[in-house]
């Protein structure tokens, strides 16, 4: 049995942000929002690694059994790339080495399941179809070399920065299985740190955060009046996001299992968080109100149920309300969006209310303090929370204007 092992913490796994050894040849690599396990070994000379899924989907006791028994297969004298590639050959292994598309799919189809929901594998899909596709679909995945990858990257990294490091981050990983299942070798010509990092500026050096056009909140009054006149379900979705000021998905995936009418709290999981942890939302009387009116339909388990039965609305609902009131890139009223409500409720919690900075923070899910303070706060502020989302539901009814200056 190899030494030190188990020397790591579920809370450190979680907060990891660089690679993280539990001993045994085991570690944990970060690479933006997902945790890949690796195990870690060299045969004939060579350093290999062998992904053992994402973490959370593979859980840390997971992750240790998963080591254990290529440790033994070590001991054995066998490589277990080598073993578990040869286990997936008659599924997925093609007779000749595969063009990248035909690898990006085994891996997808390998993967999908472990990833978060369906929107992650959709949008693996997409980025790889509308960047990737074009220069490396049709060619053979031995035959990809750094100079395609630049080809891919180059064109987008200034001027869509996150989409060109997610596409890069997905060939890496790609590159990466095909290398694992022997199809090409090991040297990745995606590969971010100590290769690409050398040849394309820091993307903290050339992204521009760009804020989604919002609201000014003076107004967000006098919006929701006209919004309540409508009586679609889209209506009272956005009318709960702008209450509640959650994402667009989080409202859009709300279940009714997720909400306590007794309580008045909508729990939104962990899976269905951007910052894939739990986050409880107090419920003011406004948000309620819309709450309460709305029709529960038999064996539908969506609270915004959109056309096609046992699905939600779609991404696109909100935004075409806001587009009937004239909102939106080349409104007649201004570009706000929905998302943007998020930035209309921090200003005037920064502006108006005199609740402190990290209560703020919280209410919008966002991570805040360094590893520190985290480890010292452990609970969510809900109370002064519960205290806030009331205090801004009472602030748009007050800012309200009467149908009659509005007709003005």
């Amino acid at each position: 049995m190899a030494r030190n092992i188990h020397r790591l913490t579920d809370r450190q796994v979680k907060n990891a942000t660089q690679p993280i050894g539990d001993g045994g040849n085991l570690w944990l690599y970060p690479e933006g929002h997902a945790r890949l396990w690796v195990f870690r070994y060299s045969n004939a000379g060579k350093q290999r690694e062998m992904g053992l899924g994402g973490y959370p989907a593979v859980t840390l006791a997971e992750a240790r059994q998963r080591a254990a028994e290529a440790r033994e297969l070590r001991r054995q004298g066998i490589d277990p790339i080598e073993h578990r590639a040869q286990a997936l050959a008659p599924e997925t292994a093609p007779e000749v080495v595969p063009t990248f598309t035909q690898a990006a799919a085994a891996f997808i189809r390998l993967n999908r399941h472990g990833w978060n929901n369906r929107k992650h594998a959709r949008q693996w899909t997409a980025t790889l179809k509308t960047y990737a596709r074009p220069i490396l679909g049709n060619r053979p995945v031995d035959k990809v070399t750094t100079e395609h990858i630049l080809t891919v990257l180059k064109p987008i990294w200034t001027t869509k920065t996150e989409t060109a490091k997610r596409v890069q981050g997905r060939i890496e990983n790609i590159l990466d299985f095909a290398a694992a299942r022997q199809w090409r070798d090991p040297a990745n010509p995606a590969r971010w740190r100590g290769h690409l990092d050398k040849l394309l500026p820091k993307p903290t050096r050339v992204k521009t955060v760009r804020q989604q056009p919002a609201l000014p909140y003076q107004d967000v009054g006098a919006f929701l009046v006209e919004l309540r006149r409508l009586t679609s379900v889209s209506a009272r979705a956005l009318e709960i996001l702008i209450l509640t000021a959650c994402r667009t998905g989080e409202v859009l995936g709300a279940q009714w299992t997720e909400i306590d009418l007794a309580a008045r709290v909508w729990t939104i999981p962990a899976a269905r968080m951007k910052g894939n942890r739990e986050h409880r939302v107090p419920l003011s009387d406004a948000a309620m109100a819309v709450i309460e009116t709305l029709p529960r339909i038999v064996n539908h388990p969506y609270v915004f149920p959109g056309a096609k039965h046992g699905r939600p609305l779609s991404n696109m609902a909100l935004l075409q309300v806001m587009r009937g009131l004239g909102y939106g890139v080349g409104g007649t009223r201004g570009d706000a969006v929905p998302h943007g409500f998020r930035s209309s409720f921090r200003d005037w919690a920064g502006e108006v209310s005199s609740f402190p900075n990290h209560v703020c923070e919280m209410a919008l899910a966002h991570v805040i303090g360094n590893k520190a303070e985290k480890a010292y706060r452990r609970g969510d502020l809900f109370d002064k929370r519960r205290a806030m989302m009331q205090q801004w539901a009472d602030w748009c009814a007050g800012s309200d204007v009467t149908d009659a200056e509005l007709a003005t």
